[in-house]
């Protein structure tokens, strides 16, 4: 997935230069959310493309705290998210 969003972001900037058909922000965060937010990140460093877009960054910040929670909850058994969100649904 991380091969697939810097690919992404690498068409969107070659297609914003042109001035042509960009690739959809909410195409970048769906393949982010599925496992990309790596490549997107290296690709947002490397190609300097969507980093001033202050929406944008907070959708990717959250993203990325998402995988980085889940991975937690994982290595700690799979219990800590779902205290936290037991009150919320209770």
């Amino acid at each position: 997935m991380s091969l697939i969003s810097y690919l992404q972001y690498a068409h969107d900037k070659r297609q914003a230069q042109r001035d042509d058909s960009r690739v959809a922000e909410r195409s970048l965060h769906l393949v982010e959310l599925a496992g990309g937010w790596p490549g997107a990140l290296l690709a947002q460093q490397r190609l300097r493309h969507k980093t001033r877009k202050l929406s944008y960054q907070v959708t990717f910040w959250l993203i990325v705290l998402a995988h980085q929670l889940a991975w937690l909850d994982a290595i700690w058994g799979g219990q800590l998210l779902l205290r936290w969100l037991q009150p919320l649904l209770a």
